[in-house]
C-alpha cells in the first residue's frame, strides 16, 4: 500500500510502498482509506514538537474515513461497513476514568497516527470498538476532519457552559476555530472571532460571528472590553501569544478552556487568575459519545466542514501552508 511516513524529525514526509497492515487483535478491523483529514497534530508529530513524541517511523494521520474490508472475530463491525477514524484508538476501559466516562483522559489509551500507525495511508487497522458508523449520505471528505477538530471543540463547547447569556470568544479561526464557532453559536451564545487573517475573520463573519478581530491590527483584550467582554475563551490557536490575549480578554469569573496546542508554555499572570476569579482548564479529544453525538449533528446538516483537498502526496505542501496559517478550515487528502 502507499503511505505517508514520518521518518525523522523536522524532514519532509516520505511516500513509501508498505505491506498492508493486519489485524492485531480480535476487535481490530481493517479499512481500506477514502479520506484523511490533515491535523495540526500531524504536523506538530513530524517536528518533534512536544516533550512526548511519537516512535518512528510513523504514518500519521487520525482523521480517516473508508470501508471496512476486513473484520476481527469480535469486531463490533462488518465488512462493507463505512465508517470514520478518530484520534482515540482504544483505551484500557478498567481505569477510573474510563469507568467514570472521561475515557478520552486514559493513562493507557493509544492514539492513531501517534502510537499507533494513522490514516494518511490506503489501508489501516482500527479497534472496531472505537471506530464510529458513517451514514452514506455523508461526503467523506466532509466528515473525515468531524473525527478530530470536530469532536474536540464540540466537547470544549459542551464543558465551557456556553448558553444564551454569554459570550463566547474564539481564538484562533482554523481546523478548530471554525467548528467551536459553530458548536458555539449552537448553544444561542454571542461569539466573538479572533485570528490575525483578514480571510479567515470574512469566513467567520459568513458563518456568524457576532463579532470579529484582527490580533494583527488591534489590542485584543481592549477590543473585546468595549463588546462587554468574553465571559468563556475557546483556545483553539496552536500560539502562547494568542492564549495569552484571549486570557486578558476574560471577564470575572470567566473561563479559559485550551483545546489548541502551542509548541511552547502558556504563562498568565497568578495575581489576575485569583482576583478576577478566572478558570483554566484544557479539553482533550472526546469520548466515544461525544463522537456520535457530533455525527449526529453532521448528519442533520447542524454542523459542516470548510475544507480543501490534497493528494497523499502533497502532505509537506500542505504542512507549509500550515505552517504560513493560510489553510481556511482543514485539507483532506483523498487517498
Amino acid at each position: 500500500m502507499k503511505a505517508i511516513v514520518i521518518e525523522e524529525f523536522q524532514k519532509p514526509l516520505a511516500l513509501r510502498d508498505l505491506p498492508a497492515p493486519h489485524l492485531r487483535t480480535p476487535f481490530d478491523v481493517i479499512v481500506r482509506i477514502e479520506a484523511s483529514g490533515v491535523c495540526h497534530t500531524d504536523l506538530h508529530a513530524a517536528s518533534g514538537d512536544w516533550s512526548s513524541k511519537p516512535a518512528l517511523p510513523l504514518i500519521p494521520g487520525h482523521e480517516g474515513v473508508g470501508r471496512v474490508v476486513e473484520a476481527g472475530e469480535m469486531a463490533v463491525l462488518s465488512v462493507g461497513d463505512r465508517v470514520g477514524i478518530p484520534f482515540l484508538h482504544s483505551s484500557c476501559g478498567a481505569c477510573e476514568y474510563c469507568l467514570g466516562g472521561n475515557e478520552n483522559l486514559c493513562p493507557a489509551q493509544q492514539m492513531t497516527g501517534f502510537t499507533v500507525p494513522g490514516c494518511h495511508a490506503e489501508f489501516v487497522a482500527a479497534d472496531s470498538r472505537f471506530t464510529v458508523k458513517i451514514p452514506d449520505a455523508l461526503d467523506s471528505n466532509e466528515i473525515a476532519p468531524h473525527f478530530c477538530a470536530g469532536v474536540t471543540t464540540y466537547r470544549a463547547v459542551k464543558i465551557s457552559g456556553a448558553a444564551p447569556d454569554k459570550t463566547v470568544l474564539i481564538s484562533g479561526f482554523g481546523g478548530l476555530g471554525h467548528f467551536a464557532l459553530q458548536y458555539a453559536r449552537l448553544t444561542g451564545a454571542r461569539t466573538i472571532v479572533v485570528d490575525v487573517s483578514e480571510e479567515k475573520l470574512e469566513a467567520a463573519r459568513r458563518l456568524g460571528a457576532d463579532a470579529t478581530i484582527n490580533a494583527s491590527e488591534t489590542d485584543v483584550p481592549r477590543a473585546v472590553r468595549k463588546l462587554g467582554g468574553a465571559d468563556i475563551v475557546i483556545g483553539a490557536a496552536a500560539s502562547s501569544k494568542a492564549l495569552r490575549g484571549a486570557f486578558d480578554a476574560l471577564k470575572r469569573g470567566g473561563r479559559l478552556v485550551v483545546v489548541g496546542l502551542p509548541p511552547d508554555d502558556l504563562a498568565v499572570p497568578v495575581f489576575n487568575l485569583v482576583v478576577k476569579g478566572v478558570g483554566i482548564t484544557g479539553s482533550y479529544l472526546g469520548t466515544r459519545k461525544d463522537l456520535r453525538e457530533v455525527i449526529d449533528l453532521a448528519a442533520r446538516g447542524r454542523i459542516k466542514c470548510e475544507y480543501t483537498t490534497a493528494k497523499l502526496e502533497d502532505i509537506n505542501d500542505v504542512f507549509d501552508e500550515m505552517k504560513a496559517g493560510r489553510i481556511q478550515g482543514r485539507v483532506v487528502l483523498k487517498i
